[in-house]
């Protein structure tokens, strides 16, 4: 039983971890219509940007309280991520308003690209650590229930609790603010939100901008993790299958569609690897999304689309 629990609770650390990368194809695909491609390529910029800015505080300013280098880095890479997110709605998706899907599609994949080169020109190509004070070692829990008690990863457990955080803020965010009953009136109908007023350009530019500060969240986290390299990109891969497991429109489908991956990743390689030869958490979740697109193609929580003719 022990052991099932500690499987379980992986799952759901990870899944939470998934569900955080999701949200920003979610954001983005709920105010503009647009699938981000580049949202990898953002965790990466971000991740970059905070670990090289954490580096060069202490050279510069003399600072090297952790807590403070730390906290400025992220505040630092946090006006970059917004920088970049104005750009990108400036330079390139206010002029493919009302184009095609694919042309929009080809845009982002051209972003992703050309984030992953300038962040490599400016930030360097190594391997870079981000230490946010994260504790490394596993401890033992609740010993006095069960017999020998729950092995927990106290960062997988830190860093769930932070994607959770983040995630209350966004649904408080949207549920509470003018702007987020603006952002939520702008996914619902571009049209009719205009009609009232909206101004579309900002509420987009917003949208971006808090993709960003995810991406600068998920890219911290994952780096502090998994180091800072430019395979970082690849887990926003990963999150593909929570998008469309829990539906590219649903904030609450990103995050019950992370929590099933990732609890069926680990269940499945815990528990079938051994007789299958392993491997299965590799596939586990595109499979599973396949399936998911074959019987319900708008996922658990997306809305379902009727034409009529």
């Amino acid at each position: 039983m022990a052991f099932f629990l500690e499987t379980l609770l992986g799952g759901l650390m990870a899944g939470m971890l998934y569900s955080l990368v999701a949200l920003g194809f979610v954001l983005i695909y709920k105010a503009s219509g647009v699938f981000n491609f580049a949202q990898g390529a953002m965790v990466l910029f971000a991740a970059l940007a905070m670990a090289r800015f954490a580096e060069w505080l202490p050279q510069f300013t003399g600072l090297t309280h952790p807590v403070l280098v730390n906290l400025i880095a992220f505040m630092l890479a946090g006006g970059v991520m917004f920088i970049v997110a104005w750009l990108i709605e400036r330079l390139v998706l206010r002029r493919l308003v009302n184009q095609e899907g694919t042309t929009l599609l080809m845009a982002t994949l051209g972003i992703a690209y050309f984030l992953e080169g300038l962040g490599q020109s400016i930030f360097g190509n190594d391997i870079y650590k981000i230490d946010i004070g994260m504790p490394k070692d596993p401890v033992m829990a609740f010993e006095n229930v069960f017999e020998g008690g729950l092995l927990i990863n106290q960062e997988d457990l830190i860093a769930a609790l932070i994607a959770a955080l983040l995630v209350a803020l966004l649904s408080l965010f949207f549920q509470k603010t003018g702007t987020g009953r603006a952002l939520r009136a702008v996914a619902d109908d571009h049209q009719a939100a205009q009609s009232i007023g909206i101004p579309l350009n900002r509420i987009w530019v917003i949208v971006w901008c808090v993709a960003g500060v995810v991406a600068l969240v998920a890219g911290m986290i994952w780096g502090s993790k998994l180091g800072v390299q430019f395979s970082l990109a690849t887990v926003a891969l990963r999150a593909l299958p929570v998008v469309i497991l829990g539906g590219l429109t649903s904030v609450p489908g990103a995050i019950i569609g992370g929590l099933i991956i990732g609890v069926g990743e680990k269940l499945s390689e815990v528990f079938l690897g051994p007789y299958v030869g392993g491997g299965i958490e590799i596939w586990f979740a595109y499979v599973l999304a396949l399936l998911f697109l074959l019987v319900r193609p708008q996922g658990l929580f997306g809305e379902k689309i009727i034409d009529r003719v």
